[in-house]
C-alpha cells in the first residue's frame, strides 16, 4: 500500500530534489539523456527511453560519454544550458553523478537516472532491475548445479564483477554472494572486470587454467562477458555442452542476445534477464511531476509484464522504482516478451529480404 507518511519523510530528506511547475499539453518537452558507453545492453536501454519519450510526442537529446564521467558530467552541463525539461542519465560513476546532479537542481532541472541509482545525493527518481535479485537468482541457480554435480553445495567458482564503483555491480555482487556464502564449502573467486570485455577475457583465462577444477562462472554482465568467456573455454577445450562431463556451468546478469543464443546452444545454462526497454518508463513518472503529481511509494503492477509486480521504495537518493528480473534457462529462452528475443524481432523485421 502507498505511504503518503513516509512520503512525506522523504520530501524533507530529499531538500535538494527538484520540485517542477505543471506544463500544459502544447508545451514542448525536451528531456536531455546521458548515457555511458553503448556497450552491452546500453544501446538497448537508449532505445527504450526514446520509444517512450516519442510515444509522448516528446523529444530526446542524446550523449554518450564512452565510459567518460568528466565527459559525462561535461554533457549534462550542456543540456543545462539548453534549458531541457528534464534530465535522465545512466551513471558512469554512481558518486560522481553528484556533480551534475547538483548543477541540475541549481538550474531547477529535474534529474532522473536509470539502470544506476546516484550514490551520495537525492534526484527525483530511479527506474531500475532489482539487481539485487537478479544476482541471488544467478546465486540459486549456481547452488541448485552444485548439488545436483556433486550431492551438496560444494566446489569452485569464479566471479567477474562489474565496475564496483557502481551501485549495480555491488548489488549483483551482494545478492550473489549472499546465496553462496550459506554454503561454507564454495569457494568464490571474485575477479574485477569494470565491465571490460577485454579485462573478462584475462580474468577467465587466468583462472580456468590454473584452477584445477572450475564448477561455475557468473558474469556481472553477460551482454559484456559471454562472447570472450565462451572464447576462451573453447580455446582451453573446456566449452563442454550441458550434460557433459567437464561442462562449467555459465550464468549472468542481461539476459543478453549472446547469452539466450548460449544457453540454446547448451553452452550457458542461467541469465537473470533485465526488463531493459522498459526503463524507459521513468518518463511517465517524469510527466506526473511536470504535472505536479508526486511520485508515492508502494507496488507498482502491469498485467502481462515480466518484471511486475514491481516496487516503488524511498530512499536516501530519492523514490526509487526496482523492477523485478527474471531468471532464463533452457525451459523459457525463448519468451517472446524477454528484451534479447523483442530485440532480435525487430532487427529481422527491419532487415530487407531478397
Amino acid at each position: 500500500m502507498k505511504n503518503v507518511a513516509r512520503l512525506g519523510m522523504l520530501a524533507v530528506m530529499m531538500a535538494g530534489a527538484v520540485s517542477v511547475a505543471p506544463v500544459g499539453a502544447q508545451d514542448e518537452v525536451v528531456v536531455g539523456y546521458s548515457a555511458p558507453g553503448l556497450v552491452g545492453a546500453q544501446l538497448e536501454i537508449q532505445q527504450g527511453l526514446v520509444d517512450h519519450a516519442e510515444a509522448k510526442g516528446w523529444t530526446v537529446l542524446t550523449t554518450t560519454s564512452g565510459g567518460d564521467p568528466q565527459k559525462q558530467i561535461d554533457d549534462i552541463n550542456t543540456f543545462i544550458a539548453q534549458e531541457v525539461k528534464a534530465i535522465v542519465a545512466v551513471p558512469d560513476d554512481s558518486a560522481g553523478i553528484c556533480t551534475a546532479v547538483k548543477a541540475a537542481q541549481e538550474a531547477e532541472i529535474p534529474f532522473y537516472t536509470i539502470d544506476r541509482s546516484p550514490q551520495g545525493c537525492a534526484i527525483n527518481m530511479t527506474v531500475l532491475s532489482d539487481n539485487y535479485l537478479a544476482g541471488q537468482q544467478s546465486g540459486e541457480a549456481v547452488a541448485a548445479h552444485l548439488k545436483e554435480k556433486y550431492g551438496e553445495e560444494k566446489g569452485t567458482v569464479l566471479e567477474v564483477t562489474g565496475n564496483l564503483g557502481q551501485n549495480v555491480a555491488q548489488l549483483r555482487g551482494a545478492g550473489f554472494n549472499d546465496v553462496l556464502k550459506q554454503y561454507p564449502n564454495v569457494t568464490v573467486i571474485t575477479k574485477t572486470g569494470d565491465w571490460d570485455a577485454a579485462k573478462g577475457v584475462d580474468i577467465v583465462r587466468d583462472v580456468a587454467s590454473t584452477e584445477e577444477t572450475l564448477d561455475a562462472i557468473y558474469l556481472h554482465s553477460d551482454s559484456v562477458y559471454i562472447p570472450g568467456t565462451l572464447q576462451v573455454l573453447q580455446q582451453l577445450d573446456l566449452a563442454k555442452p550441458r550434460g557433459e562431463e567437464g561442462h562449467i556451468f555459465i550464468a549472468g546478469v542481461d539476459g543478453s542476445p549472446a547469452a539466450l543464443q548460449g544457453i540454446r546452444d547448451g553452452l550457458v545454462d542461467q541469465s537473470s534477464s533485465q526488463p531493459i526497454p522498459d526503463f524507459g518508463i521513468i518518463v511517465n513518472y517524469i510527466e506526473m511531476e511536470l504535472n505536479g503529481q508526486p511520485i508515492e511509494e508502494g507496488e507498482v503492477i502491469e498485467e502481462g509484464a515480466l518484471w511486475s509486480p514491481a516496487r516503488i521504495e524511498n530512499s536516501e537518493v530519492g523514490p526509487q522504482l526496482f523492477l523485478a528480473t527474471t531468471s532464463v534457462g533452457p525451459d523459457n529462452v525463448d519468451d517472446p516478451r524477454l528484451w534479447a528475443n523483442v530485440a532480435s524481432e525487430r532487427e529481422a523485421e527491419a532487415t530487407p529480404t531478397s
